[in-house]
């Protein structure tokens, strides 16, 4: 069972320990892929500190990502895999950190007001089944610590989806 409580936000370290137990806790029982993306979408966005989005981005096909449950401003529905920070992650099948989104080439600009992005790829083996996306106002906002913490985040809601 979920319960909501301030947790420490002085240490990155044990703010992300502390958001993947809620985590756990949230996602307990509950094996649908929507339901659990929106319940993580919220919890980011309620707990990390200096975002103005979180939310996912799910791969439809080899080509497209499609706009998935999130929290924050209205956002671009389809991402092209290859385009932008979210579509870069996908193609590279790797965490994509960008300090600055204004110098990242082909960066697409759903909210004017982000200034820094970090995309970690949802992993299912050797498939890739979307992203978790965060944006912040801040620039330079997201770290080596930022980065390993959500793609704790990103295992523990993998693992929380039901195996077909």
């Amino acid at each position: 069972m979920f319960e909501s409580r301030e947790i420490e936000t002085g240490s990155k370290t044990k703010l992300y320990a502390e958001l993947a137990q809620m985590l756990e806790g949230l996602l307990s029982g509950e094996q649908d892929p929507i339901a659990n993306a929106a319940n993580t979408a919220a919890l980011l966005f309620q707990y990390v500190p200096d975002l103005n989005w979180a939310g996912f981005y799910l791969l439809r096909d080899e080509t497209e990502l499609v706009l998935g449950p999130f929290q924050g401003k209205p956002a671009c529905v389809r991402i092209p895999v290859g385009q932008g920070v979210c579509g870069t992650a996908v193609a590279r099948r790797q965490s994509v950190l960008v300090a600055d989104v204004e110098a990242f080439p082909g960066h697409i600009a759903c909210d004017a007001g982000s200034r820094s992005e970090l995309v970690v790829p949802l992993r299912r083996g050797d498939a890739i089944l979307g992203v978790i996306d965060l944006d912040s106002p801040r620039l330079a906002r997201f770290d080596a610590d930022d980065q390993a913490g959500i793609e704790r985040i990103a295992a523990l809601y993998i693992a929380s989806l039901q195996m077909e």
